[in-house]
């Protein structure tokens, strides 16, 4: 156990510190081999594949797009014919992919056309930022390679920096374990209308072995999956092909073809409940390391993400920031990469020093400078953290001793206390904070002091169910009643699977929490369980 103060903190930053420096060395050759070398900006060129030899169909995962800006969006495919084979059925060569976006959605009216290149050491994915579109357009876009063209996605540009739309609208979903069920929440999410992005707040996919029946799908006979999906991602290798078991699910393309996305990770997307560069299991960090380089170049290939996510070795900055008109700024997070190590032995548990040692950290030092200085610079009516774990108290019984959940903000109460001061401190007056990982529906008032239910509301935190985790889930949960009167704070929970819809204006938030009654069966209906609103200037959840 550590002991609070400066000290720990500088034991923690000297581990740390040790551990890079002998990923560094101690595997440095392989870590170079995997993550430096392996580039395509070589001085040589590389072999290129003559894009009519593609004798099988390439746009087996479909297309994405996403993190808008006023005047481009990214778009992005990969080339996969045979997308449960390591090689994805294609050489180690270069394919050239081109592309088209326009504002009709049968291309008579192209705003912009080019060509990318789908590396291999890329596994052919492709990422095309396309420039100079209209801000606040709806667009239309595709790919060709050879004689294939892609499905048609649609996307939508970010209001101009200057401009006040009258109303925004995203949907939020997290957390899609494969075997745990079907995407029918994601089909629902894609016959959303007016939906100017998707969040996604991690666990986007889930690092555990998935048999050849795939859960809860029941797979057999010619849909079996093969062995190599029977483990858990530990490789380069590994982890794409999770990817490309979790795209080929239709649903899922048909809400990524929908609308744009703004992505961040949790843990699964490498290990679960990893902190930094410290794993959930006893292995060696600069061991640990190699495998979040894996992942980490794996999550680039396969998000909508721009250049400057793209990952260095075990490294990728994804925290990051958009802006939509004055109306939102969204700040979207990254709880995972510079975290301290959950206290205690994670779970959850009785608060100690250890867990309440001020100089403990969920966001690291630089995010949290980036966000506080955002914050003061911010002259949207309504600021937006996207994130992945609950932010508010959460208390599972009425009567203390209290233990909370330490891999939350619960088990990090100092960078909580930083981060409400530094919205404090920067007058922001509407903060709405979101929020996945925990495969329920949450509506919570965020106070300002946790532990006294009459303090100031400073904002509202809304955390959407998981798409498929978790199973079929229950309406009410058998701690419903225990959470509802132990958080006073906690104004809706809901157990069933689904996504959220989040719509703002300039007078109020609105939230609508949707659900589907099974994911174990496909082709369960959409309902709306609840529905609330927060006044602009005025925060606090109400139920309309």
């Amino acid at each position: 156990m550590t002991t609070p103060g400066s000290a720990a903190s500088e034991l923690r930053a000297a581990a740390r510190h040790l551990g890079r420096r002998r990923f560094l060395t101690v595997t440095g050759a392989a870590a170079a081999l995997a993550f430096g070398t392996n580039l395509p900006q070589t001085a040589q060129a590389s072999p290129t594949l003559s894009p009519m030899k593609l004798t099988e169909e390439p746009f087996t995962l479909g297309v994405a797009s996403g993190d808008p800006q006023p005047d481009s969006v990214v778009l992005w495919t990969r080339l996969a014919p045979r997308p449960f084979e390591p090689d994805s059925g294609l050489p180690a060569k270069a394919v050239t992919v081109h592309w088209e976006i326009a504002l009709d959605e049968r291309f008579r009216r192209v705003a912009r056309r080019g060509t990318a290149t789908a590396h291999p050491e890329y596994h052919h994915a492709v990422h095309v930022e396309a420039a100079g579109l209209r801000p606040g357009a709806d667009y239309f876009y595709r790919f060709r390679a050879g004689a294939w063209i892609s499905p048609v996605g649609r996307t939508r540009t970010a209001p101009a920096a200057g401009a006040a739309p009258a109303a925004l609208r995203f949907a939020l979903a997290a957390c899609q374990r494969y075997d745990h069920g079907y995407y029918t929440a994601f089909g629902h999410l894609a016959a959303e209308q007016d939906v100017d992005a998707v969040l996604h707040l991690g666990d986007y996919l889930y690092e555990y072995a998935v048999g050849a029946a795939a859960g809860s799908r029941g797979y057999t006979g010619d849909r079996a999956l093969p062995a190599h999906f029977g483990k858990e991602t530990l490789t380069l290798e590994d982890y794409r092909l999770r990817y490309s078991l979790y795209k080929s699910d239709p649903d899922l393309q048909a809400a990524h073809a929908a609308h744009p996305w703004i992505v961040t990770w949790d843990d699964h997307e490498t290990e679960n409940n990893y902190a930094d560069d410290v794993p959930e299991n006893s292995v060696p960090p600069e061991e640990f390391l190699i495998r979040r380089a894996a992942a980490y170049r794996a999550y680039w290939e396969n998000m909508p993400l721009r250049r400057p996510q793209r990952p260095a070795g075990a490294d990728l900055r994804l925290y990051r920031r958009l802006h939509y008109g004055t109306l939102a700024q969204i700040d979207v997070l990254d709880t995972r990469q510079y975290r301290d190590d959950q206290a205690n032995g994670d779970g959850w548990k009785l608060p100690t020093p250890e867990s309440r040692d001020p100089s403990r950290t969920m966001l690291g030092a630089a995010q949290e400078r980036w966000l506080a200085d955002g914050w003061r610079t911010s002259r949207a009516t309504w600021n937006v953290l996207a994130q992945q774990v609950v932010l508010a108290r959460r208390r599972d019984r009425v009567e203390g001793p209290w233990p909370l959940s330490m891999d939350a903000w619960d088990g990090y109460p100092a960078a909580r206390e930083r981060l409400l001061a530094a919205a404090d401190t920067a007058g922001v007056r509407n903060l709405a904070v979101l929020t996945g990982d925990v495969h329920v529906h949450y509506g919570l008032d965020l106070k300002r002091d946790a532990d006294d239910p009459a303090s100031r509301t400073v904002g509202v935190e809304l955390v959407t169910s998981s798409v498929t985790s978790g199973r079929d889930g229950a309406e009410r949960p058998a701690n419903w009643q225990a959470l509802m009167d132990a958080n006073p704070h906690l104004r809706f929970y809901d157990g069933r699977r689904g996504y959220l819809l989040l719509g703002l204006t300039e007078e109020r938030l609105r939230a609508d929490y949707r659900t589907v009654p099974a994911v174990t069966t496909p082709g369960a209906p959409v309902t709306t369980a609840a529905s609330f609103v927060s006044e602009a200037g005025s925060p606090g959840l109400r139920r309309v």
